[in-house]
């Protein structure tokens, strides 16, 4: 399955780590929905953006999920390979 880095800009201002973990366990709730599995996030809480890695069918499987759960779509996103 693809996999896919997306790339959250610039989150709301005032966001916390404890939002963007709560965003996540959205994306979680339903992602078996459309065939998703969000592994892991970061978030650069002081330059206000998030990093979301994602396995999905394509990119918009992976968008549709962020928009379904919580509203907070990604600013960019990238298909990448998983080195070791």
């Amino acid at each position: 399955m693809p996999l896919f880095m997306d790339v959250h800009e610039e989150l709301p201002e005032g966001a916390t780590v404890a939002d963007v973990a709560q965003a996540h366990e959205a994306d979680v709730a339903i992602q078996e929905k459309y065939g998703v599995t969000y592994r892991a996030y970061w978030v650069d809480e002081s330059s206000r953006k998030a990093f979301c890695l994602v396995e999905a069918p394509d990119a918009e499987a992976a968008i549709t999920v962020h928009r379904e759960a919580h509203g907070l779509v990604a600013d960019k996103i990238y298909e990448v390979a998983q080195g070791v």
